[in-house]
């Protein structure tokens, strides 16, 4: 059986042994994954607490359920840019390759908008930490994202109130400051056209259609620990993926 620690819900701790294997890729997409019954009988649990640890990977994306058949891993369908920028921060310490660079055009308190306040889960304190700003290459701006974090974040984390760079990013940042870490991430996307403001910082024509991603990351207990909503211009290929066609 699989060492559980006691620190989290024992459902939580059997969704996270299987997301390792998933992002190992220990398990891969189309492969099925433990069912209930085997999953209670592994971890010498309940049936309702196995079941629970697949809605949570169900929730995060992970898996997805066939009537009558089992449950199998997702395809990956991620905002390929947030990984390889979180990743390259863990391996290097920097979060930027050489050519890229980020300006911080504003950062500090502010009252939540409402998409805002509902991803973090804030309710009657409304302020919440910003950190907004674009980054560009030799070519140009390649996004334009405001990061967004919770009251007790922006506390135990003061260089988020800093209009200057931080080398490692923020999350990892946020990571270190707060003792949570980033667990997984969801990711919502839609295309509209630029405002004014992301006209300018872009340098884009006025009227110009922009690729939206809002990016949620949660930390190992599920908890929302960052909100970034990032804007696209139209020239820039902001996720690639690869697949067989058999």
């Amino acid at each position: 059986m699989p060492q559980i620690e006691e620190a989290q819900p024992k459902y939580l701790q059997i969704a996270h042994f299987i997301r390792d294997q998933i992002l190992r890729g220990d398990l891969r997409p189309g492969d099925e994954v433990p069912s209930e019954r085997q999953l209670a009988a592994d971890w010498k649990v309940s049936r309702p607490t196995a079941a629970r640890s697949l809605e949570a990977l169900s929730h995060q994306g992970l898996v997805e359920k066939r009537q009558g058949s089992g449950t199998y891993v997702r395809s990956l369908e991620v905002n390929r840019r947030a990984r390889e920028l979180y990743g390259r921060a863990r391996q290097t310490g920097k979060i930027y390759t050489p050519g890229e660079y980020a300006v911080i055009t504003s950062a500090g308190w502010l009252d939540a908008p409402d998409h805002v306040a509902e991803a973090l889960g804030l309710v009657k304190d409304r302020r919440a930490v910003h950190r907004r700003r674009v980054t560009n290459n030799q070519d140009g701006p390649i996004t334009l994202s405001t990061s967004w974090f919770a009251p007790d974040v922006g506390q135990r984390a003061p260089k988020l109130l800093e209009p200057e760079r931080i080398q490692e990013g923020t999350l990892m940042y946020v990571e270190n400051m707060t003792g949570r870490q980033g667990s997984y991430a969801e990711d919502r996307m839609c295309a509209r056209q630029a405002t004014d403001e992301e006209v300018a910082d872009l340098q884009l024509e006025p009227g110009s259609a922009v690729l939206i991603v809002h990016h949620v990351v949660f930390d190992l207990q599920d908890r929302p620990l960052e909100f970034a909503e990032a804007t696209y211009p139209p020239h820039r290929w902001a996720f690639e993926q690869g697949y067989p066609l058999t």
